[in-house]
């Protein structure tokens, strides 16, 4: 237990393990808050369409030199979240159907345009990485987690003011609107820090990924708690926990930071899951 202290105080006597670290509990909270709506909303894929639209994006950034390809791959990704959830509401392409045209389309096309475009000598391993996350948030720089600070609180805040609109939403879109709830603007906004969350998660834990940063919390929070605003918090509480000891583990163990943060979510869900049963049979 001493060596694993002694390694760890080493480990972070190093900046970009902080700034790992940093990033990865932010990255978390942003991604557990809006997990319950998209459950609730039964839109619990689009995290992951949406990461794809996002390598589309990168890839296509990587081909045409862009030395910032947040430029480029955050304003797309807010595009094609709002196109989602209004196409999800079209009868004629359903939600689902949606998700997975835009998902299985933007990938082919940004993995397309890496092979026939290459500007790098691992092009595997680019994509590896861009998939899975790899070793990606440990090498991470100061203005990279300064963006990502203020993108995460500008996320929060916006959930925090917004709560009770993006509830009245999520359980009733028909009452809020005959209520005179503007439905279509809260819409947007959700697509909008979704976008924003699926964006920054893409350092984390890959794009392949990145729904099971969004869903995990709020499924393992809804098996033992019940009402929404408890669900949310436990949520965002065990997200955080999550990620913050895959970071930990990931960096004692060597293993991918992505992965090791799914499964450590994982088993956070299966632990939920038998607390709740042990109460409902109590």
């Amino acid at each position: 237990m001493t060596e694993w202290m002694d390694k760890l105080t080493l480990y972070f006597s190093y900046p970009f393990v902080r700034y790992a670290c940093i990033v990865g509990v932010l990255i978390a909270l942003c991604s557990s808050l809006l997990g319950v709506t998209l459950v609730l909303k039964r839109f619990s894929f689009i995290g992951d369409g949406l990461s794809h639209v996002a390598f589309g994006a990168i890839a296509v950034a990587s081909v045409v030199n862009l030395s910032n390809d947040m430029a480029l791959v955050l304003p797309v990704t807010i595009v094609c979240a709002v196109l989602l959830l209004r196409t999800g509401q079209n009868a004629k392409i359903k939600g689902d159907a949606a998700i997975a045209m835009i998902s299985v389309g933007s990938l082919a096309i940004g993995y397309l345009l890496m092979n026939l475009f290459s500007t790098s000598s691992n092009l595997s391993g680019d994509v590896c990485s861009t998939l899975f996350g790899s070793t990606s948030i440990l090498t991470l720089t100061r203005t990279e987690v300064w963006l990502s600070a203020v993108l995460s609180v500008i996320v929060v805040a916006a959930f925090v003011v917004f709560y009770h609109k993006i509830f009245a939403v999520t359980f009733d879109e028909n009452f809020a609107r005959a209520v005179g709830t503007k439905v279509n603007v809260y819409n947007l906004l959700i697509a909008v820090i979704v976008a924003v969350i699926i964006v920054l998660a893409m350092n984390l834990v890959g794009s392949l990924l990145i729904s099971a940063l969004v869903i995990f919390p709020a499924l393992s929070a809804m098996r033992v708690f019940k009402s929404f605003l408890s669900v949310t918090v436990c949520s965002a509480a065990l997200s955080v926990f999550c990620a913050f000891i895959g970071i930990l583990i990931s960096i004692l163990a060597g293993t991918p930071v992505g992965s090791t943060i799914v499964a450590i979510d994982l088993a956070a869900f299966f632990v939920f899951a038998w607390i709740g049963r042990m109460g409902g049979r109590a």
